[in-house]
């Protein structure tokens, strides 16, 4: 469990950041006593719209004003509260990019549409599998064009 995220409460007509903690499916952390404790003392379910978590790496999203705990994560739990987060588009190229340890048909292309869509090689390299140093060899490769096929 050496992965960490934040729960937070969602202040009032605040735009809706992170991923509602029920959307991502259980997590060990929220049958803790700890986040039992937090969430009986502010009044709120699990289940609530406004008990929101985001990973770690994206917590200066989290409103100031807003009530937060950290909690770990597993590895596969880190995993889907990304995805959760992720736009719509990114979370589709995460969901490639973890295929790519089954195949190595395309790959340099996949690299580089999920950099052009400004996804952090450090995440690439997680989701792949792949070192920094691979990737970068991968970026010095020319990206595949639609008269190479």
């Amino acid at each position: 469990m050496d992965h960490d995220a934040r729960l937070f409460l969602l202040p009032d007509r605040h735009p809706k950041v992170g991923a509602a903690l029920a959307a991502v499916g259980a997590l060990a952390c929220a049958e803790t006593p700890a986040v039992h404790g937090w969430l009986q003392a502010h009044g709120v379910s699990a289940s609530s719209e406004q008990v929101r978590i985001l990973p770690s790496d994206a917590e200066t999203l989290i409103p100031a004003d807003a009530e937060s705990l950290p909690v770990p994560l597993s590895e596969e739990e880190a995993l889907r509260v990304q995805r959760e987060c992720a736009p719509k588009a990114v979370a589709d190229l995460e969901a490639e990019l973890l295929g790519f340890r089954e195949t190595t048909q395309d790959r340099e292309a996949l690299v580089h549409r999920a950099l052009t869509a400004g996804i952090p090689t450090q995440r690439i390299a997680h989701l792949t599998g792949l070192t920094p140093q691979e990737i970068g060899v991968l970026l010095q490769a020319q990206p595949p064009t639609a008269t190479d096929a």
